[in-house]
């Protein structure tokens, strides 16, 4: 038999590479990988008509004082939320600080469900305020690290004031502020076809024209809140699809647990994070996100803590519990209504990271051959998902760059690296 020569092999890879470059090409454009940027552990949503200058800082003060009125010491709150006593001491004082300097990593002005329609001349007026609100903020370094507005969506019945509402917050944030402030968040409720992600697209390229902006610098988030936003008609998944239409212009996808469940027929007193129709939707979304670079948020609790301490009490422990479920199910992002909410996300969130902090570190270390002899041999794949929990957490505040560099044997930029490197 004839072996084959280096160049019979040469014009076999040669071939290969031919015949694959164009399947080589779509998976780097359409599976870039993870985001360098920082995720927020939550998007507030807050009624347009009620945002105004120093809004974060309000709903920080808010938090701290429901901490000292309702749960004093850290075992009220660990009793209260279910929570380990020890892991509740260990991250509360950096909760307290969290509240005190950056209570709000993400604020949505809501001119869609939380807002209603009060007329054209209210809306307008309550556009320009936000808009100006958020420049103020802006000027006085208090803004959160993103923010922007939920407008009306691309159904008939809401479009044209969609349309009108982030025109004018555009016009308006541009001239209180000069410029496009980085942190701009837009938010697109209520998809029901593939075509009116593309619709948004268009429309934030005219718009880009229309204020003289670079192309591609108006983004959205797509809102999962309709049976049509993950199955189509002819039995097709939906999500990729809008993805695909967004031209690289989404950058995250939002569960809207409400609408959604009602809209499956879950009556009201089951509709839930945690409900089967949830975690269908919700697969479904994280599969197709995966590798994308595009952002998984959960929805929130429309169960707020007010009330007697009684009621306060249970509605912090079923939200700990629903963060919880959330980080362990790999959405790392959720919503909050309420300023009492505050406390319960981000205690949460720390105890969740501080907990993961140790083995991840110890498993990350033997990966980077640091140290030999552990007991757990990991793929890329799995070191870049410990390389992301610990990047999460160091962002958010959780952890300290100075103990994660000690447990890792690497500093927080190496990590970050890691955790945004394309395997595969």
């Amino acid at each position: 038999m004839a072996k084959d020569s280096p160049r019979d092999l040469a014009d076999l890879v040669a071939g290969l590479d031919s015949r694959l470059a164009g399947a080589d090409a779509r998976l780097g454009r359409e599976y870039p990988g993870a985001r360098g940027d920082r995720q927020p552990v939550h998007s507030v949503y807050v009624p347009a008509d009620r945002v105004g200058p120093g809004l974060a800082a309000d709903w920080g003060a808010q938090a701290l004082a429901s901490l000292d009125e309702y749960a004093p010491e850290p075992a009220d709150l660990a009793r209260i939320t279910g929570l380990d006593e020890r892991a509740v001491a260990d991250a509360l004082p950096r909760v307290r600080a969290k509240l005190a300097t950056e209570p709000v990593e993400d604020l949505r002005a809501d001119f869609e469900d939380g807002y209603g329609a009060p007329g054209d001349e209210a809306e307008d007026a309550h556009t320009r305020a936000v808009a100006e609100a958020f420049a103020a903020d802006l000027a006085k370094g208090a803004a959160t690290p993103y923010f922007g507005i939920r407008m009306k969506g691309m159904e008939a019945a809401g479009r044209h004031r969609g349309v009108r509402t982030l025109d004018l917050f555009l016009r308006t944030l541009l001239e209180a502020h000069g410029s496009l402030p980085e942190g701009l968040v837009l938010t697109l409720p209520k998809i029901t076809s593939v075509e009116q992600v593309e619709a948004m697209a268009w429309l934030a390229g005219r718009l880009e024209r229309r204020y003289g902006l670079d192309e591609g610098r108006l983004t959205f988030e797509l809102q999962i809140e309709t049976p049509q936003s993950i199955l189509l008609a002819d039995g097709t998944v939906a999500v990729p699809r809008m993805i695909a239409a967004g031209a690289g212009r989404v950058t995250a996808l939002h569960y809207g647990t409400y609408d959604y469940s009602a809209a499956c027929g879950i009556t009201a007193a089951h509709q839930s994070l945690a409900h089967p129709v949830a975690d269908h939707a919700k697969s479904v979304m994280q599969v197709a996100a995966a590798g994308t670079g595009v952002w998984l948020s959960d929805g929130g609790s429309n169960i707020l803590p007010v009330g007697t301490a009684e009621e306060v009490h249970a509605a912090w422990r079923l939200h700990a519990g629903l963060i919880g479920r959330s980080l362990e199910r790999g959405f790392y992002q959720g919503w909050d209504l309420h300023p009492r909410q505050l406390p319960i996300r981000h205690l949460a969130g720390f105890v969740f990271y501080r907990e993961a902090f140790a083995p991840a570190a110890a498993r990350l270390r033997a990966y980077l051959g640091s140290v030999q002899g552990g007991n757990v041999a990991d793929e890329p794949a799995t070191a870049q998902a410990l390389a992301s929990v610990l990047a999460q957490g160091l962002r958010c505040g959780a952890l300290d760059g100075g103990e994660v560099a000690d447990a890792t044997g690497t500093d927080a930029d190496t990590l970050l690296a890691l955790a945004t490197r394309r395997v595969g």
